[in-house]
């Protein structure tokens, strides 16, 4: 797609967001009626001497009017090891709100709780979830999802064999999940 392609349609659909019609907005840039109806309907060429013009009166830059490329919306972090876990982001770097697919190993005992500020929130994607929370020690299978503040002491393995979860934390909770206390 050319980039000139969508000059028309936005700058119809601006006009239009104004409620203005073609005779206002043509009176306002001093330009005919049909010279913008032929820019907005893609029949006359674009440029900067029509545009700029339009772009004043309608409280834009010609640059609202030019289509961008939309970023690749694919995330593509590496994975990193740690502790025998397999943390996989899901998320853009630096996005408010943290996901990751963890991979958490078996293990006899559950590690030592751990409490730091935020939140977490979890959803098991296969395998048996150990969470220990405070005093309590659940044990959450394929489909079920848990919430809880971490400045509650907890720990997180799985019970027998590998489990995946998805991992959501807000800011407060990354560092110490996926980088370990000591980074």
């Amino acid at each position: 797609m050319d980039m000139l392609d969508q000059v028309g349609p936005r700058l119809r659909a601006t006009r239009k967001s104004r409620g203005w019609t073609l005779e206002y907005l043509a009176g306002r840039a001093g330009m005919s009626v049909s010279t913008l109806s032929r820019l907005e309907s893609g029949k006359r060429q674009a440029s900067l001497e029509l545009l700029v013009p339009l772009t004043r009166e309608l409280g834009i830059r010609v640059d609202d009017l030019l289509a961008t490329q939309a970023p690749d919306p694919r995330v593509q972090r590496p994975t990193v090891h740690r502790d025998g876990m397999a943390i996989t982001p899901l998320a853009p770097e630096g996005s408010a709100i943290s996901t990751f697919k963890i991979t958490y190993p078996p293990r006899a005992e559950p590690p030592e709780p751990r409490v730091h500020d935020g939140y977490e929130w979890l959803y098991v994607l296969s395998g048996q979830l150990r969470l220990v929370l405070g005093e309590q020690e659940l044990v959450l299978t394929r489909g079920e999802a848990a919430e809880f503040d971490t400045r509650m002491p907890h720990s997180i393995s799985a019970v027998s064999r590998p489990a995946q979860v998805i991992s959501i934390f807000n800011q407060d909770g990354v560092r110490m999940h996926t980088h370990g206390a000591e980074d």
